[in-house]
């Protein structure tokens, strides 16, 4: 009997280790029926000293994607006792599956290993307003371990206006360092564009900063251990993600739009539909009243709206 009870303990403990990793990394596998919904939404009770980034860090989301699916939560001051909704179910985007895939107004990054149906997906911050994240098609053009990081003119002028700070012309690897332990060029423009970590204890999931992508010190560890010189890197800008679901479902996930102006932050923004949307939106089988609560409500939640 003692026996069959340690065994059972350890199995335990090992689904619960395998559970907490699984958390972490954010790992999904990919649909084998051609559907592109993966995930499962989760629930959080809110314990005393929670805020929304304590609970961001524990399921390695983002503070905003974690804001828009609990709308008028409180995001320093959360009721304890009350439950939050944990975005870990979505649509893929509707983008080859390869390499580096990025939804800007998911402030997500999906990475799809070579020969492996998994995708993993981590949050990330992306450029404030005044310096976007462009859009792009592009390719990994090297990696940097321990990069330094040379700011450029507009920055550091930036930096003494705002800060009356002088920011030197170079600053090198270590705990000063706002790019992190390691950082990936893209093979866009001038290269100057980044995929890279961070030495600061916010920013994940939020418009901060100079244009380049941002991640987690371990997520970023991990991507740019598996990623290889030369690989596919696809920056987009999809609000709005329908999918046909092999099962009849027919699913929409909608984020608010970017933010082109302080101004417009402070609204809920109007949407651009594409065509292949407004095609989806049309058929018979979509419950209009759905369809229509999903667009202005805008939580980036996946919603069936079958009729």
């Amino acid at each position: 009997m003692k026996s069959s009870y340690l065994v059972k303990l350890c199995v335990s403990v090992a689904m619960l280790f395998g559970m907490a990793q699984m958390a972490w990394a954010n790992v999904y596998p990919l649909p084998e029926d051609g559907g592109r919904l993966i995930g499962q939404i989760q629930h959080h009770q809110v314990k005393k000293g929670d805020y929304f980034k304590t609970i961001a860090d524990t399921y390695n989301i983002g503070i905003l994607e974690l804001m828009e699916s609990n709308p008028g939560v409180d995001p320093f001051l959360p009721t304890p006792g009350s439950t939050l909704t944990i975005p870990t179910q979505m649509l893929l985007p509707d983008v080859p599956r390869k390499g580096v895939v990025i939804n800007l107004p998911e402030l997500r990054l999906y990475y799809f290993p070579r020969n492996k149906k998994e995708v993993h997906v981590f949050p990330i911050g992306i450029g404030r307003i005044g310096r976007e994240t462009p859009e792009m098609v592009s390719k990994i053009k090297s990696r940097i371990p321990q990069p330094s990081w040379t700011p450029p003119k507009s920055i550091r002028e930036e930096h003494l206006r705002e800060r009356g700070e002088v920011l030197p012309r170079i600053v090198p690897a270590g705990p000063d360092n706002p790019l992190g332990e390691y950082a990936i060029q893209l093979a866009y423009g001038d290269g100057s564009y980044l995929i890279h970590g961070t030495n600061k204890d916010f920013g994940i999931g939020m418009r901060v900063s100079s244009g380049c992508v941002r991640l987690n010190p371990k997520d970023i560890e991990w991507l740019f251990n598996q990623t290889k010189y030369g690989e596919s890197v696809r920056i987009i800008n999809q609000t709005v993600k329908t999918s046909a679901e092999p099962n009849g479902d027919m699913v929409i996930e909608v984020h608010s739009p970017l933010s082109k102006s302080e101004s417009e932050m402070q609204l809920k923004k109007t949407l651009k539909l594409t065509n292949g949307i407004v095609k989806f939106l049309g058929q018979e089988s979509i419950d209009n009243q759905k369809a229509n609560d999903a667009l202005l409500t805008q939580n980036g939640l996946p919603i069936n709206v079958r009729g």
